[in-house]
């Protein structure tokens, strides 16, 4: 082969080299890239092992956009992140693109958690500008997780799961959160596995009860429904806060098995109450995103024999929210069926008149952190007062959630508020215990009982 021929051969076996390298749509080093540099960073720091940072950063709610606006508009606004961390990282710094909306950036002059924290809010900062897609602009969120060589990890492998272990916690902690990682975060994150299994056990096994807190109406303290509670006590963790499982049910995709198992307990139990006695079910936000979610409601209520005119389903603004078009659906098709649709924590959201004009509510529910200051805060009660009087004049029924004296349930009444529920009327008990509830409250159930008995 001449002196042509062996340059030729060279030049072909270069590019090869890049295309093994290279990100192809964005042009970007890929995953052998990222081990190649991290390896030779390590390497040259062998003798005084200074520390480097490697941060991953995943780009929040991408997968919808990409549905909604199609492949072509998701690919220009991985080009445009590129563009954008490779504008705004330090000289020296690398950026790699694996994984779909993952990318990853080394930091050879990044030693310790301060500047890793800095380094990842320029980029969660940088990231957060509307994309142009053209006709339209779309705006995403970041999470960021890093790692610190040494302490993170001595080896490729080692510190990439460290990075990616604090990206974890921070998806787990929301949209556009900033990790670094740490022994704690890992023995946090190790915790949070362990109560996942333990999670799927215990629905598999069927040990997460039901637990009902009566609705009473105000005016006169009738019992008029019940709202159903998840509860969970685990042979080795004891009891489980439902404000720590449910979330990770809703985080490790499988809500929807442990909220149908619920509703199905649920309507199970209140065959046996007053037929006048609704039941209030929560929908988290991952079943406002599923489709499905009406069609398996509705399926399990027609398997019990439960009428869907008993059912009331609560649902959240921020759950609305998450895909509004979607929750639109499943709101009318279940309002089709009978069900009605109670909107939760009113107050707390940031556009809560926005959601009343747009969804078809039926029920409004106070949050509780007006109702524990009304008695003592000027301001807490004329909130209240204006809610009440806004939904009346919408035709929207009020409940009063958290009530804990007679003070406070006095109060409610006096401004109008039709019904509430808390401590004040009762905890949160199982099935046993509510029907004996009924027995004591409800003098219709009690009549019929005694007359079969």
């Amino acid at each position: 082969m001449g002196p042509a021929g062996i340059k030729a051969a060279q030049g072909d076996q270069e590019d090869q080299s890049h295309l093994t390298y290279t990100d192809r749509l964005t042009g970007l080093g890929n995953r052998f890239r990222l081990r190649d540099k991290v390896c030779q960073l390590a390497a040259d720091r062998a003798d005084d092992p200074a520390p480097f940072t490697v941060g991953i950063v995943n780009l929040d709610g991408f997968k919808p956009i990409n549905d909604l606006f199609g492949q072509d508009a998701g690919d220009e606004i991985l080009c445009q992140v590129a563009h954008r961390l490779k504008a705004c990282v330090p000289d020296g710094a690398t950026v790699t693109r694996h994984d779909g909306d993952e990318f990853a950036v080394i930091f050879p002059l990044v030693f310790e958690r301060n500047g890793a924290e800095r380094a990842g809010q320029l980029i969660k900062d940088v990231l957060s500008a509307p994309y142009d897609l053209g006709d339209r602009n779309v705006r995403l969120s970041a999470s960021l997780g890093f790692a610190v060589y040494p302490f993170a990890g001595d080896e490729f492998e080692h510190l990439m799961k460290s990075a990616e272990t604090a990206l974890y916690r921070s998806k787990r902690r929301g949209r556009g959160q900033i990790t670094v990682y740490s022994r704690e975060i890992a023995q946090e994150m190790r915790q949070a596995t362990q109560l996942e299994q333990a999670l799927r056990n215990a629905i598999i096994n069927d040990t997460v009860d039901v637990h009902f807190q009566p609705i009473v109406r105000l005016c006169d303290e009738r019992v008029v429904g019940f709202e159903a509670l998840a509860r969970w006590i685990d042979p080795d963790l004891g009891f489980v806060s439902p404000a720590v499982f449910v979330p990770l049910a809703e985080e490790r995709g499988f809500i929807d098995t442990l909220s149908e198992t619920l509703l199905r307990k649920a309507a199970e139990a209140t065959l046996a109450w007053p037929r006048d006695l609704f039941l209030s079910f929560n929908l988290s936000s991952v079943q406002l995103m599923d489709p499905r979610t009406s069609f398996n409601t509705l399926s399990i209520l027609n398997s019990v024999g439960f009428d869907p005119r008993r059912l009331e389903m609560e649902i959240t603004e921020t759950a609305v929210m998450s895909s509004a078009d979607t929750a639109r659906r499943i709101i009318a098709e279940l309002k089709d069926a009978g069900i009605r649709i109670s909107l939760d924590d009113f107050g707390t959201g940031q556009s809560s008149l926005g959601r009343l004009r747009e969804f078809t509510f039926d029920k409004v529910k106070i949050d509780r952190a007006f109702v524990s200051a009304i008695t003592t805060d000027r301001t807490s009660e004329h909130i209240v007062r204006a809610i009440v009087t806004m939904c009346h004049g919408l035709d929207l029924e009020v409940v009063a959630e958290g009530i804990e004296t007679e003070a406070e349930a006095n109060a409610l009444r006096q401004l109008g508020c039709g019904m509430g529920q808390g401590y004040y009327f009762g905890k949160p008990a199982d099935t046993a215990a509510t029907l004996r509830y009924l027995l004591d409250r409800h003098h219709e159930f009690a009549m019929i009982d005694r007359a079969s008995a």
